[in-house]
């Protein structure tokens, strides 16, 4: 008898340690953070309006959530909990939604500074950068831009795709010492020692520095 008491108990414990996991999850007005930051982008990507890209749940984020949930006949709550959570999962899953969310990303960190060696949003080197907006996507990158040349597809200036990397060589004696990510309409976001995060067109200069381009995904 007192073997199933303390049974019973623990099992209890364990429901309650779970819902209470579970609710830490969930997602409303009022939450802030990166995990708001990645729903707003994947919910952009997705043509939902979330206003800015700003960590905020807020009222457009709710907007937007209830809007997808109308869409995905989820209940309508305007709250992110593990059903639009799986929903979400599902919906961003291709490749065409990973690349949005890729592109999105990257825009959302346009105007942060340059700092040599960064890789958080308090400021990003090139390599840095691309490394972070890559990994909110969980494609895994090396940390400096030589290493990130050496892997992937290879390919041709006039098969570029929105989500490509594209790697310069801007210092004399290397073989690639930037990188940033093809936006299309002949245009990259990278960041640079002039700029920080911005987004630049193929000028000459660019042209006559671009060494190659990668596909990661």
């Amino acid at each position: 008898m007192k073997k199933s008491i303390i049974l019973m108990t623990l099992v209890i414990m364990t429901i309650l340690a779970s819902a209470s996991g579970a609710q830490a999850a969930i997602l409303k007005v009022g939450s802030t953070g990166s995990d708001i930051r990645l729903l707003q982008s994947e919910l952009q990507a997705l043509s939902y309006n979330v206003g800015p890209l700003d960590g905020i749940f807020g009222t457009k984020t709710k907007a937007a959530v209830i809007a997808f949930q109308r869409d995905k006949n989820l209940l309508v709550d305007g709250v992110v909990g593990p059903q639009t959570q799986a929903a979400l999962q599902i919906a961003t899953r291709s490749p065409q939604g990973k690349t949005e969310q890729i592109i999105n990303t990257a825009k959302s960190f346009l105007g942060v500074p340059y700092r040599w060696g960064g890789t958080t949003p308090a400021g990003f080197d090139c390599s840095g950068f691309t490394r972070y907006v890559f990994a909110s996507q969980n494609i895994s990158l090396p940390r400096v831009s030589v290493d990130q040349y050496a892997i992937g597809t290879p390919v041709s200036f006039s098969d570029l795709i929105p989500g490509d990397l594209v790697f310069f060589n801007i210092t004399s004696g290397k073989q690639v010492s930037h990188v940033g990510i093809f936006l299309g309409n002949n245009e990259f976001i990278s960041a640079t020692s002039s700029k920080g995060v911005a987004i630049y067109p193929f000028t000459p200069y660019w042209t006559n520095t671009y060494v190659g381009a990668k596909r990661v995904y």
